[in-house]
């Protein structure tokens, strides 16, 4: 009998979350270098013989803007339609995941019926390691200098035209390894005392706007505790 239960609940939960179905829940898209947003269409059918109420569609970024099918929330058996993300790229780059969540009518808060993920490989055009993009410092530790390797993956050259840091407590040089090709910034807070947080700005010459300006971060934070 709870068997039987089970697998009653399982069927009804699949069935619900079912009630629309979409061509793809994962749109992977290649951006140009120059664009500034993409959009992604998420294409859908009610394969029920019931119509379905879309109650709301909810996404976890600001950078993500969301439109159902010119603003039609009810489907009839057989009808189809649409969810339109549009993805505004700011300053990301690499590979993006942003989601949009459907909740259809009776859906808790808790859980949607379907969760869809737009996958954007935004061009990097100046490289910098994860690593680097992060100078962490010990509170009380000597303050060693740090580099930030910066190469040039842009079919044309980008200089790096000046360097900035919102502490004074840092020292940012800039040093030229190959003119509009590789450059490495050296790092070196002028002491560790306190904890804190710092922004470099690097400012290019890039033609593309989005890439005129890079960041990095500094952090100096208490020695972590040993892991038991």
């Amino acid at each position: 009998m709870r068997t039987a239960i089970s697998f009653w609940l399982a069927m009804a939960g699949f069935l619900h979350a079912a009630a629309l179905t979409f061509e793809k829940e994962l749109l992977e898209i290649h951006a140009p270098a120059d664009a500034s947003s993409v959009v992604a269409d998420f294409n859908f059918k009610n394969n029920t013989d019931k119509p379905v109420t879309i109650a709301k569609v909810d996404k976890a970024c600001s950078c993500i803007g969301v439109q159902v099918s010119d603003g039609k929330l009810v489907y009839a058996p057989g009808e189809g339609g649409k969810i339109r993300a549009t993805f505004d790229m700011g300053n990301f780059s690499g590979v993006i995941d942003k989601t949009v969540v459907l909740y259809l009518n009776n859906d808790p808060n808790e859980k949607p019926s379907v969760t869809l993920t737009v996958q954007v490989h935004i061009p990097v055009l100046i490289a910098i390691s994860e690593k680097e993009k992060t100078l962490k410092w010990t509170t009380g530790a000597k303050p060693e200098p740090q580099k930030i390797d910066l190469k040039v993956e842009y079919a044309k050259p980008i200089k790096i035209i000046s360097t900035s840091c919102t502490s004074e407590n840092y020292k940012v040089e800039l040093k030229t390894l190959e003119a509009g090709k590789h450059y490495e910034i050296l790092v070196t807070p002028v002491d560790t005392k306190e904890q804190g947080l710092a922004i470099i700005r690097i400012n290019t010459d890039c033609e593309i706007k989005r890439y005129q300006v890079l960041q990095a971060f500094c952090v100096i934070r208490a020695e972590l505790p040993p892991v038991p």
